[in-house]
């Protein structure tokens, strides 16, 4: 694959007939604007390593086999220079739009992401490739959509130097947990 290795790649990933504009769009089916035809559940993806500056996944990951959901945030990962940010939208698990289609098979909640961000719990779980949630994310739409940025760091030793040197809480799990139940209290 030839792109400007100093701009690097925006990828779309799952772009189907509807990949946006400026990006390159990599998808299982044959369409018009499809790139890469390429699974992405087969891995690695045919895209070097580090020459993604953004990715967007809208309305992807809930179609991927819950087996392969770490595998698929490494190799994003992988491919992501650092600082790059990967945007994903998901309808929220158990919505009226996740249940719609019948091959949403996995679910991602707000909670789903901490598993990727060191500055979390969760994250010691599976230890994937690290992560940085985006300040004020993840966001969940009226429309039944959950939104998320996050942000590729080198190590997930370097972010949580530079979160002690910011002085940010140790348990950002806690913190995440308490909002929830608030919210749902108060629904």
């Amino acid at each position: 694959m030839e792109f400007d290795k100093a701009q690097g790649i925006r990828l779309d990933l799952g772009c189907g007939a509807n990949k946006q504009k400026g990006f390159v769009g990599m998808d299982v089916r044959r369409l018009d604007g499809v790139d890469i035809q390429h699974d992405i559940e087969s891995f690695p993806w045919p895209i070097p390593k580090n020459s993604c500056w953004q990715i967007i996944a809208s309305h992807l990951f809930e179609h991927i086999s819950p087996q392969n959901s770490v595998r698929l945030m490494d190799e994003c990962w992988r491919v992501m220079r650092v600082d790059g940010t990967l945007a994903i939208a998901v309808p929220y698990p158990g919505s009226r739009g996740f249940w719609q289609d019948p091959t949403h098979c996995n679910g991602w909640s707000e909670v789903t992401f901490q598993y990727f961000d060191p500055r979390y719990p969760l994250y010691a779980i599976y230890q994937p490739k690290p992560w940085r949630i985006e300040d004020g994310f993840p966001v969940w739409q009226e429309n039944g959509n959950l939104e998320v940025i996050l942000r590729k760091v080198e190590s997930a030793e370097a972010l949580l130097k530079e979160e002690e040197m910011k002085g940010a809480p140790a348990d950002l799990g806690v913190c995440v947990a308490e909002d929830v139940k608030m919210k749902e209290a108060l629904s």
